[in-house]
């Protein structure tokens, strides 16, 4: 009697072991395809960050590097910084990047001293910047400014509408609009404004 329970219950547990066993291959079968998913949407969640950033960079900022000395000490050589680009009207006192092809190849970056229609005065004797008789507070210049090494340049500049006269804030090591090679900016050569410097990290800072 023990052999043929023994014999019963066999009969009854086996279907179930099967019943688990099927459970057990489809749970296998399922993992690679949940795998599978998984790296599908992590790759297309890569792909929609990479489109969003070439966009952001393309139509709305962009990341200029510094070359050279003319903005010590607001901007150091090598520092990298967040240029915004979209809907931009420059506005005195605001540090741009801009182009203009007869001096360099290359963006360069200045301050906006004054913009279309004010006027500028520059006293070399008292190192002062006037715009429309108004003596600038220029905390941000790195030093008293000199008459340049190329030649008195002018005194009094009359800036048309639709242009900017910039200068650099190391006024004594900087070409610009006193400099004949640049001179007076049109608008339209500005490419953005620089908001902030990113790199070197430890230097990250808004403008």
């Amino acid at each position: 009697m023990e052999k043929e329970a023994d014999w019963e219950q066999e009969i009854h547990t086996a279907p179930a072991a099967g019943r688990g066993g099927k459970r057990v291959a489809k749970q296998a079968q399922n993992e690679p395809q949940s795998a599978g998913r998984e790296m599908y949407q992590n790759v297309r969640t890569l792909v929609t960050v990479l489109a969003v950033l070439i966009l952001l960079f393309t139509f709305v900022a962009r990341i200029i590097v510094v070359s050279g000395p003319s903005m010590e000490n607001t901007l150091m050589n090598g520092d990298a910084m967040v240029v915004w680009t979209l809907g931009y009207t420059p506005k005195q006192g605001d540090v741009v990047v801009l182009t203009k092809r007869s001096y360099q190849e290359d963006s360069i970056v200045k301050r906006v001293i004054a913009t279309g229609g004010q006027s500028v005065d520059i006293d070399y004797s008292t190192g002062t910047v006037y715009v429309d008789d108004v003596p600038l507070e220029e905390d941000y210049i790195k030093e008293q400014m000199r008459v340049p090494s190329y030649g008195e340049g002018l005194n009094h500049i009359e800036v048309p509408e639709g242009c900017l006269f910039v200068m650099g804030d190391n006024r004594n090591q900087s070409a610009d609009s006193r400099y004949s090679g640049i001179g007076i900016i049109d608008e339209r050569c500005v490419i953005g404004r620089a908001v902030m410097v990113v790199f070197p990290f430890q230097d990250f800072r808004l403008l």
